[in-house]
């Protein structure tokens, strides 16, 4: 198993929703600019379960994550 962190900011509001079998699934995308130019990288990104609630919940556009 790879183990990623991501710093960055997102690009527009949390997409909050639930699936067939009820569970909550957030999607997100975020903005990493890279420290060695002036390139920046975006990052889909799926939160499930509790934290997706979480994500729904507190962040918003231009958030730092």
């Amino acid at each position: 198993m790879n183990k990623v962190i991501l710093i960055g900011n997102l690009t527009k509001d949390p997409q909050a929703g639930i699936t067939p079998n009820d569970i909550a699934v957030t999607h997100f995308t975020i903005a990493v600019r890279r420290d060695f130019g002036e390139e920046t990288d975006f990052f889909n990104v799926a939160a499930w379960r509790k934290t997706a609630e979480n994500c729904g919940k507190y962040l918003k556009k231009g958030s730092k994550v």
